[in-house]
């Protein structure tokens, strides 16, 4: 038994000796982990607990809905402030009934005001009459001005033109997959410029949504908004307004494995195919 055991042993050694090449080694930063696998955070649940540092733009963006129906979902007034510990509410369902309610609300007034102005002009006299038409005039004036403040917002109805944020070569495209790239992938070494796609106001810049490292988000009216993820460094603080080209960030490797810029641009809550938009 011991000859037969020693036999095995001489010919395990021979054979590494005869070994012409080294054993394949695996790196790390070669394995690339799938979409879902890297955004792990993305909510799904009816309801989220805030976090520190996050804010509605964020939660919306982790959630894929768009701002202003998760605000009107949960009854927050601009400019949308949130605070931790706070519980959202982000079922489907609540975005239908508030739907609902805002729409149906405006009609009821309407019809109210109408019978009771009939019932006034029936019984009073011409004189007044005439006087309570003046009035009513004033009154519709007063109210239509803040109206228009609140739709403007300073804010354009078109995006004039988009750029593309990094000279980089792309190194993954968009994809319609279950767990494919929401965006595009920009290569390029540490600290090279990233820079704002359009016009817009920075309405996130930080750190709190796990998967993109260090994010910044950008609108740029009431239905786009786009992201700059994995950044080395951000040069751009919430509430600053950006002109396209203007440089926002450095490229970096935070809450990835390489080096990279991921780009997404959003359509109402959803991801859009960035290749659309991007000059040929």
């Amino acid at each position: 038994m011991k000859i037969l055991l020693s036999l095995i042993l001489l010919l395990l050694i021979a054979g590494c000796a005869n070994r012409k090449y080294p054993a394949p080694i695996v790196k790390i930063d070669q394995v690339s982990s799938p979409y879902s696998e890297v955004h792990k955070n993305i909510i799904t649940d009816d309801s989220y607990q805030v976090q520190k540092g996050e804010t509605l733009y964020s939660i919306a963006w982790k959630a894929g809905i768009d701002f202003r129906l998760l605000a009107q979902m949960n009854n927050i007034s601009k400019p949308y402030e949130i605070f931790p510990g706070q519980k959202l509410n982000l079922s489907q369902g609540a975005v239908s009934i508030a739907k609902n309610k805002t729409i149906k609300q405006p009609v009821t007034e309407i019809k109210t005001t109408q019978k009771n102005n009939k019932k006034t002009i029936a019984k009073e006299k011409p004189e007044e009459y005439g006087k309570n038409q003046t009035n009513q005039k004033v009154q519709k004036k007063v109210q239509k001005e803040p109206i228009k403040k609140i739709e403007s917002d300073s804010f354009p109805s078109k995006v004039r033109k988009w750029r593309y944020p990094s000279d980089g070569k792309i190194i993954d495209t968009y994809s319609t997959k279950e767990n494919g790239n929401r965006g595009i992938d920009f290569g390029g070494r540490p600290g090279d410029p990233i820079i704002a796609a359009a016009d817009g106001k920075v309405v996130y810049a930080g750190s709190a949504l796990r998967g993109f490292g260090n994010l910044v988000i950008i609108k740029h009216n009431n239905d786009y908004l786009s992201a700059y993820a994995h950044n080395r460094s951000l040069l751009v603080k919430e509430q600053d307004w950006v002109k396209a080209g203007q440089i926002i960030a450095e490229m970096g490797s935070s809450g990835t494995d390489k080096v990279k810029l991921h780009f997404e641009i959003r359509f109402r809550g959803r991801t859009v195919n960035p290749h659309k938009y991007l000059p040929k």
